[in-house]
């Protein structure tokens, strides 16, 4: 499945989606991508996602998504 991480505008990691679920980096779930936007737990929209960028819903940047890491590493 793998994870990508979630980058502000600053170039800072401040969470991941595995699959179809928004991570905090605590391991918190936070969110669902459902098509081209970003809902918080209760099913509203919190983004809009096109392409890699994300954007809050009045267009303002929120950041974008890191490539797809895999879920095991082979070290």
């Amino acid at each position: 499945m793998g994870y990508r991480g979630l980058i502000d505008p600053q170039g800072e990691q401040f969470g991941y989606l595995h699959g179809a679920t928004l991570y905090t980096l605590d391991d918190e779930a936070t969110g669902r991508v459902q098509g081209e936007f970003m809902l918080d737990m209760e099913g509203n929209r919190m983004w809009r996602i096109e392409g890699d960028a994300v954007y809050k819903m009045d267009g303002t940047p929120v950041g974008y998504l890191g490539e797809v890491r895999p879920d095991e590493f082979d070290y």
